[in-house]
C-alpha cells in the first residue's frame, strides 16, 4: 500500500535537494538533544510554521519509530483512522508504516480503525514527516488522522496507546500535529492561544479541552494534542517546554487574519 505525497509543492518543496536545504535552515544544530516522550508541532506551510516545527524537532532526540497524530481536514475515512501498513513516497524516499507498532495500538485502542483512506490528502501529518526524517534518517511511522471527539473518546485513546507503547518494548516518540487560533486578530490569537498554551505547560489535556471550548480557541489539533497529552501522562510525563510561539503575520505582515504556531517538547 503505497501513500503518494499529497502536499509537496505546496506546504514544503517537492525538490529533494532543496527540501534539504530548507530543513539545514529550519532545524538548527542542539548541542544537547534531549530524550521526549512526545512534540507538539505546527503543519502550516514551511514559510509560516517552518521555524517552529524545526526549532521543535531540534531539540528532542527522534527515534526511530514515532506515532504521528493529526486533525482530520478533509473529512474523509473514519473518524479515528490509523494506516497500518504499507509505505509513504516522500520526495527523498519511501518512509515506511511501523507495522508491528501499528497492531499494538489496533489492539490497544478499539476505537481506531484501520483506514488509509483518511490519509490521501491529509496534510497535517505529512508536513511534519520531512522533519522527523532529517533528524531520524531511519524514520518509521504509524500515522493516525482524527476527527472532533469527546473527551472520554480522548481518554480511552490516550490510555490505549500508552499501553501499546508499554508492550511495544521499543522507543516511540508521540507526535500531535497541531496549528493554534486561525484567522483572527493577532491580539486576539496570542491571547486565546496563550490560555492553550498554559494548559499544555501544566500538562493539563482535560483543562486544554475544556479551555478550548470555553473560550471558542480554533485550535485545529486539539484532540491529537489532548490524546497525547494523556498518553505522554500515562507513560510518567513530568514537564512540558514551550520551544517556541509566533503567528504567519510575522511573514505575510497581515496581523488581522493570522494563524497561530506553537512547538513544545514534552518529557
Amino acid at each position: 500500500m503505497l501513500r503518494k505525497a499529497a502536499v509537496a509543492h505546496q506546504f514544503y518543496p517537492g525538490e529533494p535537494e532543496t527540501l534539504h536545504r530548507l530543513l539545514r535552515e529550519l532545524t538548527p544544530d542542539h548541542p544537547h538533544p534531549r530524550k521526549a516522550l512526545a512534540l507538539v508541532m505546527p503543519h502550516a506551510g514551511y514559510v509560516y510554521s517552518g521555524r517552529v516545527a524545526g526549532e521543535t524537532a531540534a531539540r528532542a532526540e527522534i527515534p526511530p519509530e514515532v506515532i504521528i497524530l493529526g486533525p482530520n481536514h478533509q473529512g474523509l475515512g473514519a473518524p479515528a483512522s490509523l494506516m497500518d501498513r504499507g509505505t509513504w513516497e516522500m520526495p527523498w524516499g519511501m518512509v515506511p508504516i511501523e507495522e508491528k507498532l501499528a497492531a499494538a495500538v489496533l489492539a490497544h485502542c478499539p476505537d481506531f480503525s484501520p483506514d488509509p483512506l483518511a490519509h490521501r490528502q491529509e496534510h497535517s501529518l505529512e508536513v511534519l514527516v520531512p522533519f522527523l526524517h532529517y533528524r531520524q534518517a531511519d524514520l518509521r511511522i504509524v500515522p493516525i488522522c482524527l476527527a472532533r471527539s469527546d473527551l472520554s473518546f480522548c481518554r480511552r485513546a490516550g490510555r490505549g496507546l500508552a499501553a501499546a507503547i508499554r508492550a511495544h518494548r521499543q522507543p516511540v516518540l508521540l507526535a500531535a500535529s497541531s496549528d493554534m487560533s486561525h484567522y483572527e486578530s493577532r491580539a486576539s490569537a496570542s491571547a486565546k492561544d496563550r490560555l492553550a498554551i498554559d494548559r499544555v505547560l501544566a500538562l493539563d489535556p482535560e483543562g486544554l479541552y475544556q479551555t478550548v471550548a470555553a473560550h471558542r480557541i480554533s485550535m485545529c489539533g486539539v484532540i491529537p494534542t489532548v490524546i497525547t497529552l494523556i498518553a505522554a501522562q500515562e507513560l510518567g510525563a513530568s514537564r512540558a517546554e514551550l520551544v517556541r510561539y509566533c503567528d504567519s503575520g510575522a511573514v505575510s505582515g497581515d496581523l488581522e487574519q493570522v494563524v497561530g504556531y506553537a512547538g513544545f517538547i514534552i518529557s
